[in-house]
């Protein structure tokens, strides 16, 4: 999770608010010096005249690029110049996503840093106000709650695990003292500075000037007037506005850049008033601290919901490599253009005179390598996007929150325009193309439209979309089996042909990308089980429809197979040991762990569906029998029954899907829905699958609109990792 080169600490200027953290400044480190003494300078200005500085916050880094520095503090501007409420007290800031830090999350930060050569020395000046700032980081950091004191003195805290030193010093005036305490500061080496100030005053010295306007000479946020207690009556919101104007314009010629976002949390927080008007509200006090965490911690961890100030990873040789490949795969294909062309034109001269055809095979030639070059001409150009939307600040990146508007609007809509778009088929029997190609349309229309919500959070919602990706591992074991039972085609071709077509989009993402096969999960999964289904099948005695005609008793030996198959998916999920022992052999090891060399996510997602493609080959398996049999009639548009038992069988069916939701709303509890989740999803499955064929009138009617989807699902699933929706575990979006 960490960044192999962490850097030292660029320079933030900030200031603050009344109830909630106020405006903050930034210069850039490559500015290093400028930096400190720009408020160095501010700071005397103002002493001397008797007034306020409110919120400070600095930062020091030493020995970035500019280049970087400049993609970097773009998001960080991001973060701190606007923003808005997404949800309830849910903070979106403006083109970056911002990691909710729990305490574990930035102990680990903590660390990283230290680690890594860095330092974490944090000290935080000025009065009530960000003593509050003060003891809401520090809980952050501690693993027991440390008890906020009304003290008028300084503070310290300290971790010698993760090696951290948190200090607070009372100055809530902006005087000589404080004044000396920059300046000490000054005459320090760079590493001997804390490498993040927070300094906040001001409320004193309107208390003490009675809001008098000679004493305006800096700002802070919004104030709750009607909880003020007498003695702090003076401080009004004219009086901070006006403290706000002078301040601005005090350093309007400075590098620094103002947090203007902190202002617009205090006042569309909810449910967060101030006990007495003055001081921060314990929600908005918690933004304020994830903003200064993600700040100040986003650049050294890997979160990839926590874009802003993070400079994003630089490429590697493997990715140069792989540019340059499709850099001569474009030129080489406005070449052959440019070729074709001219063949095309001398080529039509040649006739007109002689009435010959020259040239046809140089011009055939031509055409085939054209023809190779345009398509990865076109691919690097995706390419190209993709590496923009994912390794790139280029678009901005937002979080995602979940409403039901979110989700069932657009839902809705595409289930109606779906509906809109329906045809009749020739095409009768159960589960035919046009009708599997519909299912999978419309079910991966629905698991972009969760993901881009943000619905993982409803479990009801959840575990639908679970049906739905073992649904696409069910009908792999369905299709597959039925293919190699009907055809007896068990060559090295076929399994090549299908690995490939599987896999080769997601292969060209890991070069370009620079991630790993794991993180495009669903691919390695349903490769995984394609070769289960293969070997199960290929291994001897090899058994199809026409070997069961010769020799009944491969209707055995299959069923045998699929006990066998069964156990060893039953041995594999009961001994982790076995489990770890198998996938993590190498070579196979970097095709199922991820970046951090965990298979956490290939034994939870494997666990998730272990039975649904044998699921799909048993009902290949039972369909294909009672077929042969003539139990089930799927050779005309009629019912598969007789008209009785069909009405039966559809009752089961929507009662089949009927208790899976049912169930589903019921659940409270996601671990043990997942536990329970593989013995139970064939019945929504097969219950479905009853619903949509037992009747002849339904079995031939599709919707064109999810089949043209459905023919090219695995794609958009692919894409819509860099398109709409980034990791969709981490539930990112990508705006334009």
């Amino acid at each position: 999770m960490q960044r192999t080169n962490p850097k030292q600490w660029g320079i933030f200027y900030m200031l603050t608010p009344i109830r909630d953290m106020g405006p903050l400044f930034i210069v850039p480190s490559e500015r290093l010096g400028r930096g400190y003494l720009a408020i160095y300078k501010v700071l005397a200005h103002n002493t001397w005249r008797g007034s306020t500085l409110h919120l400070v916050l600095i930062r020091f880094d030493a020995g970035q690029s500019h280049a970087s520095l400049a993609t970097r503090n773009d998001s960080c501007k991001w973060l701190l110049s606007d923003g808005r409420f997404a949800g309830y007290n849910t903070w979106q800031p403006y083109g970056c996503m911002m990691h909710t830090y729990t305490t574990t999350d930035a102990r680990r930060c903590m660390h990283y840093i230290n680690y890594w050569g860095g330092q974490n020395h944090i000290t935080f000046l000025g009065d009530s106000r960000i003593r509050q700032l003060y003891y809401e980081f520090v809980n952050m950091l501690s693993k027991k709650k440390i008890e906020e004191e009304k003290v008028h003195g300084d503070l310290h805290f300290e971790d010698k695990k993760i090696r951290v030193k948190v200090d607070f010093l009372w100055h809530p005036m902006v005087n000589t003292s404080m004044y000396y305490v920059y300046k000490s500061w000054l005459m320090l080496e760079t590493n001997a500075r804390p490498n993040l100030v927070i300094t906040g005053s001001g409320t004193w010295s309107i208390k003490l000037n009675n809001a008098s306007e000679e004493a305006i000479k800096n700002f802070e946020d919004p104030v709750d007037q009607s909880k003020l207690s007498p003695n702090r009556s003076m401080i009004t919101n004219y009086q901070v506005d006006q403290y706000n104007k002078v301040a601005l314009n005090t350093l309007s010629d400075t590098e620094a850049r103002i947090w203007s976002s902190s202002r617009l949390i205090a006042q569309g927080i909810r449910g967060g008033d101030s006990l007495d008007g003055l001081h921060i509200s314990k929600p908005a006090l918690t933004l304020d601290i994830m903003m200064l965490l993600n700040m100040y911690c986003n650049d050294h961890m890997n979160y990839n919901d926590g874009t802003c100030c993070r400079i994003p990873d630089g490429a590697t040789t493997l990715q140069i490599i792989t540019a340059a490949f499709f850099l001569v795969c474009m030129l080489s294909a406005l070449a052959l253009f440019i070729y074709r062309r001219r063949l095309r034109r001398n080529g039509s001269k040649a006739r007109a005179e002689n009435g010959q055809r020259n040239g046809t095979k140089e011009k055939e030639t031509c055409e085939v390598w054209y023809e190779i070059m345009s398509s990865l001409f076109k691919l690097g150009i995706i390419m190209a996007y993709f590496f923009l939307c994912d390794r790139t600040n280029f678009f901005m990146k937002e979080n995602k929150y979940y409403t039901h508007v979110n989700f069932f609007l657009p839902f809705a809509y595409v289930m109606i325009l779906g509906f809109f778009f329906t045809e009749s088929t020739e095409q009768t029997a159960v589960l035919h193309r046009d009708q599997t190609d519909e299912w999978k349309g419309w079910m991966q229309l629905v698991i972009l439209i969760y993901h881009l919500t943000g619905a993982s959070k409803v479990l009801p919602i959840y575990m639908h979309i679970r049906v739905m990706v073992s649904t696409y591992l069910f009908l792999t074991g369905y299709g597959h089996f039925s293919y190699f039972w009907k055809k007896g085609d068990y060559s090295l071709y076929r399994y090549c042909q299908v690995m490939f077509r599987l896999n080769f989009l997601v292969i060209v993402l890991c070069f370009v990308m620079n991630r790993p096969y794991q993180f495009y999960y669903f691919v390695p999964l349903v490769s995984f089980w394609f070769m289960i289904v293969y070997v199960t099948m290929a291994i001897w005695p090899r058994i199809s429809m026409a070997s069961t005609e010769a020799n009944s008793l491969h209707y055995f030996y299959l069923i045998l197979k699929f006990v066998l198959l069964g156990t060893a998916i039953a041995l594999f999920y009961l001994s982790e040991v076995f489990f770890e022992k198998v996938f993590l052999t190498r070579p196979i090891k970097s095709l199922f762990v991820t970046s951090d060399d965990s298979l956490h996510e290939w034994r939870f997602r494997w666990e998730l569906d272990r039975y649904s493609v044998l699921y799909g080959m048993i009902l290949a398996f039972g369909y294909q029998f009672l077929v042969k049999k003539g139990i089930i009639r799927d050779s005309t548009g009629d019912s598969l029954f007789s008209t009785g038992m069909s009405w039966l069988l559809m009752a089961v069916g929507l009662i089949g899907v009927g208790s899976y939701s049912t169930f589903a709303l019921l659940c409270e509890n996601k671990t043990e829905c997942n536990r329970v989740h593989s013995y139970l999803v064939a019945v929504p499955i097969v219950s479905f699958i009853l619903v949509r064929n037992i009747f002849g009138w339904i079995r031939t009617r599709y919707s064109s609109f999810f089949a043209w989807f459905g023919r090219i699902s695995l794609e958009v699933k692919i894409f819509n990792f860099y398109f709409i929706v980034g990791n969709p575990r981490h539930l990112l979006r990508y705006t334009t």
